[in-house]
């Protein structure tokens, strides 16, 4: 239950990191923007991860597992963003993505995504993108 809460309250707040709001749903709908079908691309720093999430499984990575972990979630759709809520390595996985501007950091790329993650009580922060929405600037940071 404690996933759930820390998912809603990430998608009811995550856009407050975003710099620019984007669309993807109106007053009292669900976000849309972002299909089931839809490959989501993740990537965060300090402490590095990154991952793939297509259908119901997220491949999460980190540099000292590249190949990433595979970890089955279920998806819930709120008004401002997706939230992705699964168990990894005993803790509960809980991933809110939601739209906005995001820069990372380490290069010029900018992402059409916030990506806000929980797993146990330790917050990561990244940034998303699919590849119908990609994120702008070079291919080769």
């Amino acid at each position: 239950m404690l996933g759930l809460t820390v998912v809603s309250l990430a998608l009811g707040l995550g856009a407050c990191q975003a710099k620019e709001q984007a669309s993807g749903s109106g007053p009292g709908g669900t976000f849309g923007a972002i299909s089931a079908a839809d490959t989501i691309h993740l990537i965060g720093t300090e402490p590095f991860w990154g991952g793939q999430l297509a259908g119901t499984t997220l491949r999460y990575t980190t540099p000292d597992d590249p190949a990433g972990a595979p970890i089955a979630v279920e998806r819930f759709a709120g008004n401002n963003g997706l939230g992705f809520s699964g168990s990894f390595a005993g803790k509960n996985f809980d991933l809110a993505i939601t739209p906005g501007t995001c820069v990372e950091g380490m290069s010029d790329r900018r992402y059409p995504y916030v990506a806000t993650l929980q797993i146990g009580n330790e917050r990561r922060d990244g940034c998303a993108w699919t590849d119908s929405q990609p994120f702008s600037g070079s291919d080769k940071p």
